[in-house]
């Protein structure tokens, strides 16, 4: 059966369109009727000529495509259609040699069908994709202009029912969101003027303003659709999984139709095996469920860049691990204040934030936030002076304040600050005034609520072996492994250590996982990169044979759960047919099938296939309920705005 992966989809065509797209189907359809028209004439013999004609030009079109095929060293099944063709015209049924004509000239139509299935979701996300925005002008106009041309600053309006072109900050009015495209939470969310939104996000109920924070080439949406259409682009082989039954399926059937006509003495027997020895199957319904698969995925925040890849991905033995970033946030976290003697773990944290309020350092932003968020009155500081690498010093309710290391405040208090052991994994932020030592704030890169389930979901899925590889220091990534339950660390390692040590790795196929410009290298290198692309890490993304588009750890146990259910669900869909297949050649082994009734029966085959093929663009029930206990220990939707907040 000649098949065409990657040709278009479109579900409606006008019958003229579907001939057009499809010349081979229409002239073997017109073909019949004039054959037919000719017999209830009278001129059987005209009708066996031009019936039997056209079946060996479509079986000697199709003999030269396994030529070029071969020519290439890649094996097609065809030949048994061919076959098939051929004997059926010799021993005069030409109507069975032209069902099965038709057979191979709709293989095209049929995968497209399939195809066009299977890419739901993938299409459905590609057609949504925004192509312009509503700019509002100064003078208070709306123009529409191509959501290239979106900068930053801009302030973009969306009306009740359409995509948020880029990621942007809220203004105006509080303002409902449809996110379940881009995080799959089902259910609206709702920002208050300042919240961040995501692009592809849609808006719900009211008119929504948007001020841009990126470009629309940066936001997390066109991320998505850019890594989506390179995906459904992709003209590598959809998958190989077939290959290996092609040849044994293509010599039991010839020595079955041999054995036929050896038993018999009837050549007829032998084109009565061939017809019903249909080859769809490992054609067609193998790379249907593994488009599904990759479909699904997609709907699930998860970018599998081809069919080859998922199928790896279902044999995955060993997962590596990141830390920063992967198994943790990625950003610090207030996990702790810590007074000395009566101090005021709030008053703390105040002098903290009002002296931090001045700072850049990537830590200050976290002290702020920690006493906005828990709504405390950050007085203001004044004399603010920041010391490199070493505190802030700021007068702060009329006292000399110090913020920052151990020693400087020391220095600049006079309180030396006692000698603690700082837990792992941990920094600590000293607080002191002119009066006294007040204590100190923890921070931490606190570990994902789900990552502990997540370790748990893979060892279910038969990954063996699971190991940590960070460049972090060995004491804080042992705290975070011990945690989560990583028996495996190799810690302190640079990039090219991460590349050997993957390349270590016994238990094969390796998925590594990871994010950043740092992970890039090792993201190549192992069987299978896989990126938490959440946070825009484009040089990881492009490295990567899957992509993460969620700050969601946990997904990387459900793309492998996906990858083995379209493994499982193409075999099936592959034995289904082989099965039925053989034992229709028994039945027409000892006479009690006529090869057009065969042929008839063949196509029935390739449709229960297919179907049984589709089954990939639903999950089975293991899956959905580890996707149900890992969503649930995933991250709160508040915390999803770090798509759009992380460094």
């Amino acid at each position: 059966m000649a098949t065409a992966p990657g040709r278009g989809h479109d579900g409606d065509m006008r019958p003229i369109q579907w001939a057009r797209r499809y010349p081979a189907v229409g002239a073997t359809i017109v073909v019949g009727l004039v054959g037919l028209g000719l017999m209830l004439g009278g001129q059987r013999t005209a009708s066996s000529w031009l019936v039997g004609g056209y079946s060996l030009g479509i079986a000697a079109w199709q003999a030269w495509s396994m030529i070029r095929e071969l020519l290439h060293r890649r094996f097609g099944l065809d030949v048994l259609a061919v076959t098939a063709i051929t004997a059926t015209v010799v021993v005069g049924d030409h109507w069975a040699a032209l069902i099965v004509a038709l057979m191979l000239t709709g293989g095209v139509a049929l995968e497209d069908y399939a195809n066009a299935r299977a890419h739901r979701e993938i299409t459905a996300l590609l057609a949504r994709a925004p192509r312009f925005a509503h700019r509002v002008t100064d003078d208070s106009g709306v123009v529409d202009i191509p959501i290239a041309d979106v900068v930053v600053g801009d302030l973009v309006l969306v009306r009740p029912g359409e995509v948020v072109p880029v990621d942007g900050v809220l203004e105006g009015d509080a303002a409902w969101f449809d996110e379940s495209s881009i995080t799959g939470e089902s259910l609206p969310v709702e920002h208050s003027p300042g919240a961040q939104v995501l692009s592809g996000s849609v808006a719900q109920q009211r008119v929504a303003h948007v001020r841009a924070s990126v470009s629309a080439s940066e936001s997390q949406y066109q991320q998505i659709i850019d890594l989506v259409r390179s995906a459904a682009e992709s003209r590598s082989p959809i998958v190989r999984l077939a290959d290996r039954y092609a040849v044994p399926f293509t010599a039991a059937s010839l020595a079955l139709a041999g054995i036929a006509w050896w038993i018999s003495g009837d050549p007829a027997r032998f084109a009565e095996v061939l017809v019903v020895a249909t080859p769809c199957p490992l054609l067609i319904a193998a790379p249907v469920a593994f488009l599904a698969g990759m479909s699904r995925a997609a709907s699930n925040g998860v970018i599998v860049k081809s069919g080859g890849v998922l199928e790896t991905l279902a044999r995955a033995r060993t997962v590596a691990l990141d830390k920063t970033g992967t198994i943790t946030h990625g950003h610090p976290v207030v996990a702790a204040i810590e007074p000395t003697g009566d101090a005021d773990p709030d008053d703390i944290l105040r002098i903290a934030a009002a002296a931090e309020t001045y700072s850049a350092h990537v830590l200050a932003r976290t002290i702020v936030n920690a006493a906005q968020e828990r709504r405390l009155h950050i007085p203001t500081a004044g004399k603010v002076e920041e010391a490199t690498a070493a505190g802030m010093t700021a007068t702060i309710l009329g006292r000399l304040s110090a913020v920052g290391s151990a020693t400087h405040v020391a220095l600049v208090t006079g309180h030396r600050p006692p000698d603690e052991t700082l837990p792992p994994g941990h920094i600590a932020i000293h607080v002191g005034t002119e009066d006294r030592y007040l204590g100190r704030i923890l921070l931490a890169d606190d570990v994902r609520a789900n990552a502990a389930a997540t370790l748990r979901a893979l060892r279910l899925l038969g990954v063996g072996t699971v190991t940590m590889l960070t460049g972090d220091a060995a004491g804080t990534a042992r705290h975070v492994a011990e945690r989560i339950g990583i028996d495996d660390v190799r810690a302190g390692l640079l990039p090219a250590d991460k590349v050997a040590h993957v390349a270590g790795l016994a238990s094969r196929p390796v998925a590594m996982v990871g994010d950043g410009v740092n992970d890039a290298p090792v993201l190549a290198a192992a069987d299978i990169g896989i990126a938490m692309g959440a946070k825009g890490a484009t040089a990881a993304s492009e490295s990567a044979d899957v992509v993460i588009m969620l700050d969601d750890i946990g997904r990387v146990a459900t793309s492998i759960a996906i990858a083995q259910r379209t493994v499982r669900v193409a075999l099936q869909a592959i034995w289904l047919g082989i099965v039925i297949s053989v034992g229709l050649m028994l039945v027409a082994l000892w006479g009690f099938l006529p090869a057009i009734v065969g042929a008839s029966l063949q196509e029935i085959v390739d449709l229960a296939a297919i179907l049984m093929a589709l089954r990939a663009v639903h999950p089975g029930r293991a899956e959905r309920e580890l996707t149900d206990e890992l969503r649930a220990l995933a991250p709160p939707r508040d915390d999803l705005t770090a798509l759009v907040d992380a460094p």
